[in-house]
């Protein structure tokens, strides 16, 4: 079994989306713990703000199987894909983590590197796994965490309610 991080992010009916995200992956993965989840403003274009969050489960799904069902979801949402890396999206799943795992290849990188990036990814991710090692760095991700710019924190706190 592998410890997986995903993370969600939405600013197209992001409250929809997200609960769309969820429902679908607790169908798939069973038991997910779900961080608390914020609202930031749109990084490298004007639009709405995103909602983000990280969610964990254990899976025996190998990496290939995760990003199918991501895939499926995002189709589920609506989300058409462009060529634009920075545009609104109806829904983003990312793999962030899986276990252990260090991979680059042309379908994916783990871990993904906007865990130590953006303060979206790295905070919620801080406040469900504080202690999880980094399998990169060999450092936790709330050292991680303590070390990003104050400058870079701009994260409201949401309430949203996800059953």
């Amino acid at each position: 079994m592998a410890c997986v991080y995903l993370g969600i992010g939405s600013n197209d009916r992001p409250q929809e989306n997200i609960i769309l995200a969820i429902d679908e992956l607790r169908q798939s993965f069973g038991n997910i713990k779900i961080s608390p989840i914020y609202k930031n403003k749109a990084i490298g274009f004007t639009g709405e703000d995103f909602l983000n969050l990280v969610v964990k489960f254990n899976t025996s799904i190998e990496i290939k199987g995760i990003v199918k069902i991501i895939e499926r979801i995002h189709k589920l949402s609506g989300r058409i894909r462009g060529s634009e890396k920075f545009s609104s999206r109806t829904l983003d799943i990312d793999l962030l983590l899986y276990g252990e795992v260090i991979l680059d290849n042309d379908e994916v990188k783990i871990p993904r590197d906007d865990v130590l990036k953006y303060s979206f990814v790295l905070k919620p991710l801080a406040d469900i796994a504080p202690n999880l090692i980094h399998p990169v760095t060999n450092r936790a991700i709330l050292d991680h965490w303590s070390d990003m710019s104050d400058e870079v924190h701009d994260l409201e706190l949401v309430d949203l309610k996800l059953n």
